[in-house]
């Protein structure tokens, strides 16, 4: 499929080629394993000198299918879809990292991927070293030696905010450090961070990519573009114990422009196992060929909530990057083309118990810990989503005790608007 058409066509057809049956509907692959030729096709596979399905944990063809459309629409050159967004976040970070190894990251982090950064992975000897997202000068004072990667989300969770991605890509470029860009908030209907300098690019499948609230999974889209022959990725330059001594670099072509992709497979995948199923993958194509209809819908009755909010009396302050004199509107409409997403934070007077009382009587809206389901989400991130943070980095992370995430569905806004009025009043 040419990779030329608009995105709506893309989300429809990228990735698949009709088979011999003549299916016109992805078909589920549901296998573990793929039966070999002979004693000799199997050890090619195995020794990467054709190309074939292994086992599932590798590679699956309704996955594949998957993997092709994601990257088409991110304007990338592969992917590897995973078991959840958390996993691909973390073999993104330790395709790169080695023990020693430090990373960059923007401090406006989703809870999980900031418990990740600050207290798991320095288990494993990997130090990340947070920054605030729009203090660039904050971001080239972190770089050592030791630096391998910067991590930013496109919009944050929960506060939403906005960074530069020119000004971050940069700095990464500036020191040869592939930039990480967790997409999920924005999705490539809005936003493809890879125009912009990314390097890599992740998402949580779960979120508006499927959009029905039905399956979890991630997945990681390599831009290709990144230059790995530098001799401080070690991973990349220095032989694989555990692949055959194999230089990911230098052994598997001539530009290797998709060693990082292909490392994550073979290495990652491969033995950490974090595998997505072939029915999550079918699943998730389901709501791709959808999404951009939805994002349109997500985005436009998240901006009438945002107005509506902005106004009540009740409310104390509104966060949506589309509300003209938002702090983040400046920069996001530099570089979001069609709407600013589906999440809105607000602050409700009162504080913290005032929230309680909001959540406990806001009808339509479903009480749980997810975005970007088709079906309007509330929650109270401080207590949940990011209770595992000290009250220290709530606060550097833009979160308070009286702030309230909103998902916006696509239900007709008049009724959730209704909603929402009910409940404040």
């Amino acid at each position: 499929m040419e990779k030329n058409y608009n995105i709506e066509t893309i989300a429809l057809h990228g990735g698949q080629s009709i088979d011999a049956t003549k299916s016109r509907a992805v078909p589920v692959y549901r296998t573990s394993s793929y039966v070999f030729d002979s004693a000799q096709h199997g050890a090619d596979l195995f020794a990467l000198k054709q190309k074939g399905y292994i086992y599932t944990r590798i590679m699956n063809p309704t996955q594949e299918v998957l993997e092709e459309r994601v990257a088409m629409l991110e304007g990338g050159r592969a992917a590897l879809a995973l078991a959840s967004g958390t996993s691909a976040i973390f073999y993104a970070i330790i395709n790169v990292c080695k023990a020693g190894d430090e990373f960059i990251s923007a401090s406006n982090l989703y809870g999980g991927t900031h418990t990740m950064f600050d207290a798991i992975l320095p288990q494993f000897g990997i130090t990340c070293n947070m920054v605030p997202f729009n203090d660039y000068g904050a971001y080239e004072k972190a770089v050592t030696e030791k630096t391998r990667a910067i991590f930013i989300e496109s919009i944050g969770n929960p506060a939403l905010g906005v960074p530069d991605f020119e000004r971050v890509a940069a700095i990464a470029q500036k020191y040869h450090l592939p930039l990480i860009v967790d997409n999920t908030f924005a999705t490539p209907y809005h936003f493809r961070p890879i125009e912009y300098g990314a390097h890599v690019v992740v998402h949580s499948l779960t979120k508006w990519l499927g959009g029905h609230g039905t399956a979890i999974g991630g997945i990681v889209v390599d831009a290709g573009t990144f230059d790995w022959t530098d001799t401080k990725f070690a991973l990349y330059n220095e032989p694989d114990a555990g692949y055959h001594g194999m230089r990911f670099a230098h052994d598997l072509g001539e530009s290797n422009p998709l060693a990082f992709i292909m490392r994550m497979r073979l290495v990652a995948l491969r033995n950490l196992g974090a595998a997505i199923s072939p029915d999550n993958a079918w699943i998730f194509l389901q709501g791709v060929e959808t999404f951009p209809l939805r994002m349109q819908r997500h985005s436009e009755n998240a901006l009438k909530v945002a107005q509506f909010l902005e106004k009540h009396k009740n409310v104390a302050w509104v966060k949506y990057p589309g509300l003209e004199g938002d702090s983040s509107c400046k920069i996001a409409s530099k570089y979001f083309t069609k709407g600013y997403g589906g999440m809105v934070v607000f602050g409700i007077k009162g504080g913290y118990d005032a929230a309680v009382r909001f959540i406990n009587s806001v009808k339509l809206f479903s009480h749980l810990a997810n975005v970007g389901d088709a079906k309007s989400l509330v929650l109270h991130p401080a207590s949940t989503s990011h209770s595992q943070l000290s009250d220290k980095q709530q606060h550097q992370a833009g979160i308070t005790p009286d702030l309230i995430r909103l998902s916006v569905g696509i239900e007709h806004s008049d009724d959730i608007i209704a909603a929402l009025q009910e409940a404040l009043e």
